[in-house]
Parts: C-alpha cells; sequence; structure tokens
C-alpha cells in the first residue's frame, strides 16, 4: 500500500494538514472561469496517471501564477506557449505513486501525445500563437448606392467572408466575399497584419442588417447597420469631428450612446487618430481601432488623413481604411442624400517629402470632381468639404492658420494651388477641419472679408462659404485655448470636449449643433445654414 495512511493511521493526520495546505495554494484558475484549462484536458490530467502537469501551464503569459521551472520533458508535449511543470503537485498522499511508478503502453502514451497537442492547438490569445478571429471591425461606404464595405484586422491569414441577413436572430442567408492583404508596420518589430475587406452589394436602401465577418478560422460576433437609402429625398444625419485618441477620448462614450440609439447614418472623422497609429510598432493603432468598433461596426466612418498619420508615408492609415476612389484614402468623394461630400488631404501640402506631385494631383482631381459636382447640383444642391488642417483658427499656438499664411489657403508659395479660391469659385457651402483641439465656428468668410447673408440671419444665402473647426472629440494633447480677443471672422468659440452633429434636412436647409461632453451632452452652438436652390455655384 502506498504510504500515507487511512483514517485512523497515526499518518492519518499529517496528510490532513498537508490536504489544507494544498487546498489554501489552489491555482487561481479554479475558481476563474476564463482561465480554467479546457473540461477535457482537465478531466485527462486529472486521471493520468503521471498528473505532474502544473496548473501554471494553462494561465496567461504575464499572470503572477505562471511558472517556467520543471522537468525539460513536458516540452516534448505541450505547446510551448505552455510553461512546464513546477514544484506543485495536487496529488494527496494516499495516492502518491512515487513508490510504484507506473507504466504506460506505447499505445496509450502515443494516444495521449496526440490528445494533448490537440489541445495545445487550440490554445489561442498569445503573441506566439497568431491569431485568425476577427478584431477592428469597421464599415465604409463605397459610393456605389446599395453597397456597404466591411473591414477588420487578423493576426494569422485566412478567407474574407461577411456573413449577414436581415433577421436580428437566427442564421444569417447571405454571403460575400473578399479579398486580404498583408500589412507590414514601418516600426522596428515590422509586426505584421492581414487586412480584410469585403464589399456587400445589392442591399436594400434603409434596410437593417445583422452581419459577422471571418472565416471557418474564426468569426467576430454579430454587428447591425442599417443601409443607406438611395436617392436625394432624405435627410441625412452625421456625426462629424477630428483629433480623437486613443488615450483621453472624451467624446466616445457619448457617440456609442449616440450611435446605439440610431442618431447617425454616417460618421466624419476629420483626420489625427490614435495619437499615433503607428505608435508601439502600431499597437496604439490597433487599441484605437478597438475602440472605435461599437461606433465604426454599425456606420459608415468616413475618414481623411491628418498629420498624426504622416508616419511612413501615411502607411497604417492607408491599410487599416477602405474608402472610396483609387487614392489609397487621401482624397474621394461620395454622394449621400442632397449632399456631395469631398474629403481631401492637407497634408500634402506639409509632407512635401513623399512628393511634391501630389500637391498639383490633388488639386487637379479636386477641380475636376467640383466641376462635376456642379453639374448635378440641382439634384444634390450641398457641397460639403473636409480636409484635417484649417484655413482659419483663432488658437493660442503656432499653427499656420493663427501665426503665418496658411499653404491650404494660399497654397505653395502663397500662390500654387491654394484652395480658397478654388472651393469658392465652384460654391463649396461648408467646410469642415480639425486639427486645433477645439470648436470654432466661423462667419461666412473669404479672403478674411465677412460676408453674411444679413445682419439679422448671417447664415441665410451666405456670401461665402462656412468654415466649422471641431477637433475636440478628445486626445492625449488635451484642448487648445484660443487667443484673448476673437477675430471679427470668428462667431462662436468653444473650448471643451464634444463633437458636431450635421443633420442635412433638404436641398436647401442644413442644420449645424455642437455637443458638450463637458457639460454631459449640452447643445453650446446651434446654427441653420440656408441657401437657395438656384444660383447655388456662384457666391455674389
Amino acid at each position: 500500500m502506498p504510504s500515507g495512511g487511512l483514517r485512523g493511521s497515526p499518518d492519518f493526520g499529517k496528510q490532513e494538514g498537508d490536504e489544507r495546505k494544498m487546498l489554501r495554494a489552489r491555482p487561481r484558475w479554479m475558481g476563474t472561469p476564463e482561465l480554467r484549462p479546457p473540461v477535457g484536458l482537465r478531466h485527462l490530467l486529472h486521471h493520468s496517471p503521471q498528473r505532474r502537469f502544473s496548473h501554471s501551464a494553462f494561465l496567461p503569459h504575464g499572470h503572477p501564477d505562471r511558472r517556467t521551472e520543471g522537468p525539460a520533458w513536458h516540452r516534448s508535449i505541450l505547446h510551448p506557449l505552455w510553461d512546464p511543470p513546477t514544484e506543485f503537485d495536487p496529488t494527496p498522499a494516499f495516492l502518491d505513486t512515487s513508490h510504484h511508478p507506473p507504466t504506460m503502453s506505447p499505445f496509450l502514451g502515443g494516444w495521449l501525445f496526440c490528445l494533448l497537442l490537440l489541445f495545445s492547438l487550440g490554445v489561442q490569445g498569445t503573441p506566439e500563437y497568431p491569431r485568425a478571429t476577427p478584431e477592428q471591425v469597421h464599415l465604409s461606404y463605397p459610393g456605389e448606392p446599395g453597397t456597404m464595405t466591411v473591414t477588420w484586422t487578423t493576426w494569422a491569414p485566412a478567407r474574407s467572408e461577411v456573413q449577414f441577413g436581415t433577421q436580428l436572430s437566427g442564421p444569417l442567408p447571405l454571403r460575400a466575399h473578399g479579398t486580404s492583404s498583408a500589412f507590414v508596420d514601418g516600426g522596428v518589430l515590422r509586426r505584421k497584419l492581414y487586412i480584410h475587406r469585403v464589399t456587400l452589394r445589392k442591399l436594400l436602401p434603409g434596410a437593417h442588417y445583422v452581419y459577422r465577418c471571418g472565416s471557418s478560422q474564426g468569426w467576430s460576433r454579430r454587428f447591425r447597420f442599417t443601409a443607406l437609402k438611395n436617392g436625394v429625398h432624405w435627410s441625412p444625419r452625421l456625426a462629424v469631428f477630428g483629433d480623437m485618441g486613443a488615450d483621453n477620448p472624451k467624446a466616445l462614450p457619448r457617440l456609442r450612446r449616440d450611435t446605439q440609439q440610431g442618431m447617425f447614418d454616417a460618421v466624419l472623422h476629420v483626420g489625427d487618430f490614435a495619437y499615433n497609429m503607428d505608435q508601439d510598432n502600431a499597437r496604439v493603432g490597433d487599441r484605437f481601432m478597438r475602440l472605435i468598433e461599437p461606433v465604426a461596426a454599425s456606420l459608415p466612418y468616413m475618414t481623411c488623413p491628418g498629420n498624426h498619420e504622416q508616419r511612413y508615408n501615411f502607411s497604417n492609415y492607408k491599410a487599416r481604411f477602405s474608402m472610396p476612389g483609387d487614392n489609397e484614402g487621401l482624397w474621394y468623394s461620395w454622394d449621400l442624400g442632397p449632399a456631395h461630400i469631398i474629403s481631401f488631404s492637407t497634408e500634402v501640402y506639409f509632407f512635401l517629402h513623399y512628393g511634391r506631385h501630389l500637391v498639383e494631383k490633388q488639386f487637379r482631381w479636386l477641380e475636376r470632381d467640383l466641376q462635376k459636382a456642379n453639374k448635378n447640383r440641382v439634384a444634390r444642391p450641398w457641397i460639403i468639404t473636409m480636409g484635417h488642417r484649417p484655413m482659419y483658427c483663432s488658437n493660442a499656438d503656432l499653427d499656420d492658420c493663427t501665426r503665418h499664411e496658411s499653404r491650404v489657403r494660399k497654397g505653395l508659395q502663397g500662390k500654387l494651388f491654394g484652395l480658397e479660391d478654388l472651393f469658392h469659385k465652384y460654391g463649396v457651402d461648408l467646410e469642415f477641419w480639425a486639427h486645433e483641439h477645439s470648436y470654432e465656428r466661423l462667419w461666412p468668410i473669404y479672403n478674411y472679408q465677412v460676408f453674411n447673408g444679413s445682419l439679422e440671419r448671417p447664415y441665410t444665402n451666405p456670401r461665402g462659404p462656412v468654415h466649422i473647426i471641431t477637433g475636440s472629440a478628445g486626445c492625449e494633447e488635451l484642448l487648445t485655448p484660443f487667443v484673448r480677443k476673437a477675430r471679427p471672422w470668428s462667431a462662436v468659440r468653444v473650448k471643451e470636449y464634444g463633437y458636431t452633429r450635421m443633420h442635412i434636412l433638404n436641398g436647401t436647409h442644413l442644420h449645424i449643433q455642437q455637443v458638450s461632453d463637458d457639460q454631459d451632452g449640452k447643445i453650446v452652438d446651434d446654427v441653420w445654414v440656408v441657401r437657395p436652390l438656384l444660383g447655388r455655384m456662384m457666391y455674389h
């Protein structure tokens, strides 16, 4: 009989004390279901004749209970991400087989090895073992009615599939397939991500859809979205903001709640993401994309680049987002209800080492797009632009919209490819900017001159474009103060965290509100822009 004693034997009290010590030292996963090893493996280990495996083998890397010491034979059976056993052995004394080592047939040993290897291959979530489960899911509108593009990231190659349908529960009968591409970050670790893109087609206008993305190697959870309506006779609602970081994203919780309540049809993010997407070998970008998923997986999340995306020639921005057109998301346009929306890069004027030719290339594209939009202006009267660095601002910093002549406004060398004259020539109605971490609304303006519609109603039939700077969504750089004295062209200035709501009611009326997160969602600016249907191209 193995030593250890039965009840009434001299050794029984000692055994009871040993068992009490064992219970006090029990592994943490015994009370933590998410850390427990798979049920089948726990059963196998408990009934294995050797039972030399440590509970620490099943804990995540970095867990305080993980240990690395132990005999080398353990590594020959388990995957390297599991640590070898420790000195801890939960076997009660009366089951100790050390005096009579068990024997195992070759067949049973081979079966045990295969089974344990299968369990080890099922362990996920560690950097050493790449995952094909989708994360960082987000939507974008490709520009074609009845479509929506789903983009996500995996850490291993996998097929790109979206399953979707109109029922909230039950099977998802529709299928769409797409492509994936490897993205290697420019940091020293050269981290590799796999970016998947699938475009859903033939969506019913205004219909509610449920979807999940992934492959047989792993699926995302289910998300919901509403397909954009077709045509011009509806009233889109958008959330507009810039300069949101992975740290201090003050406006994000309210944006999530508003999105869940169905307040928006789309999001415009006017540059500067994560701060920065390339930081920590692009891990900050990963964290940011996970943070915005509750919003971006439910609404088309439309973007433009900012200065914080410039590292490695804007590679993280280009890889992670899927915008319309063939310019890697640097500039593009799309139609939404009675509006034509243009996104462009102000950064081509500043990071010239990536190619001076981009300044002229974008300018020529903008001119052609504005000409085309004006030919369709009866159907879509509103022309709205979004670019990161503003032409005008009254913030107390060294940016060129305050202390110097704006390159975006006047162009290179003060005369080449400036955008203010171009936008004024083609009658752009509304221009969204960010970069300054505050909110500022300007009077209708051109070349520093105010062109209000009238003294009583300055935004009714204005004689110049309306500029909105909305960069206070929240980031690690905090808010930007204003100069003490407001400029004569500045109508409203708000130094509070928040974001902008835009409601394009119809072809003549557009409503803008600024939501303050500092004041628990209070509307701190509210204005209607009204323009007639006829004569929209020219400002008089």
